[in-house]
């Protein structure tokens, strides 16, 4: 068996492949590509909790060399970082997704869904990703970081073009994305953290500034690297995170029923979503020494795709883990990953995936996907829809 995250065809269903690897190759390794595939759930959690023996600080992606630290090479990035350097930096921006300031954000988002579900109903063709899944967490995150209404076209379009970039198919990729927008979004970050440093307003950017840990301060290139982080990682995973849940709904509409039945199921259906069809199904780690797993020795200095969306489906810790339960619980998931690297940002996802799902099965409770081919996105661990036209109820 050949495992190969980037294979398109993988991207249609890679959940028969999942469960071969759990059941035959737990450890499995790709000579081609040079890495190698954890895919039990005792397995990856075992190298999440274990942050000196599976490191970030050399990539978080497989099969693609040195490519992915070049392209983040002088901006300190929370996801790609170890040790001390990433205990002090994780300090001192973790205040700012402190559980109080995320609810905070909620009338905010609902007004901002609202909004997009309003253009959506009134489009003679509404596609649930143009229109909805992915503006949202994009204008969210612009909100945030205190960019300016008439700057939000803009914002969004360097946000779409730096997230269509796969660093393992540059080719592929509309050559637009590639550096002209992540320079100009740099650009524009520096000029705005500067603007804050002289005017502080009431905004994330303005909050990193004035955040002291044991005295020290956010340098402005780990400032920016955490901006882009946000951008990068929230709005790409919590695009695919609504756009997975409004394929799982429109496929499953027992499930539907019972949301509809009772809203209040709500997030506990965000957490079945996360489990069942995860946006992000895997990041890569690389071994500080030899690891004998099964049988086999992983060598010191490999690359480990720790693959969380079969963890999720692994039936020595789900029960009927290939059946969508909307009311499953409890459901110790490992989408957002665990503990060292936990994901900061998953109480705002998880607010937006709420908020998301409340307003539309209120306002298009029957609504439906009018291809039952769903276009996948093709980029390497990443999940989710290119479109989704839908008829609306």
């Amino acid at each position: 068996m050949e495992f190969n995250p980037y294979d398109p065809a993988l991207h249609r269903d890679p959940y028969p492949v999942y469960r071969r690897l759990r059941e035959e190759f737990p450890v499995h390794r790709n000579a081609e590509l040079d890495f190698w595939t954890l895919s039990r759930y005792d397995d990856v959690l075992a190298a999440l909790r274990d942050p000196a023996l599976y490191i970030s600080g050399k990539g978080i992606a497989v099969g693609i060399g040195d490519m992915g630290e070049r392209f983040t090479r002088g901006v300190p990035l929370l996801i790609m970082m170890d040790g001390k350097d990433h205990t002090q930096l994780r300090a001192l921006v973790s205040g700012a997704f402190a559980p109080h300031r995320v609810a905070a954000l909620e009338p905010m988002i609902r007004g901002v869904t609202r909004e997009l579900l309003d253009v959506l109903c009134k489009k003679p063709d509404p596609d649930l990703v143009l229109d909805f899944s992915n503006p949202l967490p994009t204008i969210v995150i612009a909100e945030l970081l205190g960019v300016p209404a008439e700057d939000r076209e803009r914002f969004k379009a360097w946000s779409n073009a730096i997230t269509q970039f796969d660093p393992a198919n540059p080719r592929g990729a509309h050559p637009a994305s590639q550096s002209g927008p992540g320079m100009e979004l740099a650009r524009y970050l520096m000029g705005a953290i500067e603007a804050r440093r002289a005017e502080p307003r009431d905004d994330l950017l303005s909050t990193l500034l004035a955040t002291r840990v044991d005295g020290r301060s956010l340098t402005q290139p780990e400032i920016l690297g955490f901006a882009f982080l946000l951008l990068v990682a929230g709005h790409e995973t919590t695009t695919n995170l609504i756009s997975n849940a409004a394929v799982l709904l429109d496929r499953h509409p027992d499930e539907r029923r019972t949301l509809l039945d009772d809203p209040s199921r709500i997030p506990c259906a965000v957490e079945e979503f996360l489990r069942y069809d995860p946006p992000v199904q895997g990041l890569a780690r690389t071994t500080t020494r030899e690891v004998a797993l099964h049988g086999t020795t992983i060598p010191e200095g490999a690359k480990v795709l720790l693959l969380f969306a079969s963890a999720n489906r692994d039936g020595r810790y789900f029960a009927d883990p290939e059946r969508l339960d909307v009311t499953r619980t409890p459901n110790p998931h490992l989408a957002f990953g665990f503990g060292h690297h936990y994901c900061l940002g998953s109480g705002l996802a998880r607010l937006e995936a709420r908020v998301a799902f409340e307003e539309l099965l209120a306002r298009m409770p029957g609504y439906r996907l009018r291809d039952p081919e769903v276009e996948r996105v093709c980029s390497g661990p990443i999940r989710g829809a290119v479109r989704l036209p839908i008829a609306p109820s």
